[in-house]
């Protein structure tokens, strides 16, 4: 037990662990601003579509009875006291806008409607929601440009941190080889040496099988004459 705590804290202790808990939590966040700022977007261009973004659907036809709702497929908000009226009556019930039973039968009716923008649909109904896929459309561009810019500025700001350490590396190297002209020279000369070895011995080719098997088929055929002698 002992040890599966002591394995459980080294885990979310590593580093990476807690950058991808810090990236979770900021990730989160940044959704709900795209999710914001798509959603102003798309109320703006569909200004003059009823009941905005959320009223772009596409209710496909009934092929049941099923599918054609308790007052149809669909209606319209302002339809509301009328649809609820003709829904108690289906049910054998009288009513008016005024009756005390009005605010129930609608409630009642609502819970078998969904409303997109303006329009109710029939919860049986198949709706294409093309609001919600333009938005995620525009989301996952929004999000993907953001990552892009992300990522290109902090490998710019990594290429220039490597490039300025590596000046300054060459300056500090610089100023030592002034200070100790000897150790640097015999430095520089066994760091030429090692490089030209290792040139000469990625220059050698090493054998193939077929050397190989010529070379033994050679050292047998001496070896069978040097018998015969």
């Amino acid at each position: 037990m002992k040890k599966f705590f002591a394995d459980f804290k080294a885990f979310i202790s590593r580093g990476n662990v807690l950058d991808m808990a810090v990236g979770v939590i900021i990730g989160g966040a940044f959704n709900a601003i795209v999710t914001a700022l798509v959603n102003i977007l798309l109320s703006v261009a569909t200004w003059g579509v009823p009941g905005g973004l959320k009223g772009l659907i596409t209710v496909l036809p009934a092929v049941n009875d099923v599918q054609k709702g308790a007052v149809g497929q669909t209606f319209q908000t302002s339809e509301i006291v009328a649809k609820t009226i003709e829904y108690a009556a289906g049910q054998g019930v009288t009513i008016t806008k005024d009756s005390d039973t009005f605010i129930q039968w609608q409630n009642s009716l609502l819970t078998k409607y969904t409303l997109h923008g303006t329009t109710y649909a029939a919860n049986t109904s198949a709706v294409i929601d093309w609001g919600a896929f333009i938005n995620a459309i525009i989301s996952f561009l929004i999000i993907a440009i953001t990552l892009f810019v992300i990522i290109k500025v902090a490998m710019g700001m990594a290429k220039k941190r490597e490039e300025l350490k590596a000046k300054m590396a060459a300056e500090a190297y610089q100023a030592w080889a002034k200070a100790h002209p000897e150790e640097a020279k015999a430095k520089e000369e066994a760091e030429a040496k090692a490089k030209a070895e290792a040139e000469a011995a990625a220059a050698v080719v090493p054998a193939t099988t077929d050397d190989v098997v010529k070379l033994l088929a050679e050292i047998s055929a001496k070896l069978d004459n040097k018998k015969a002698e």
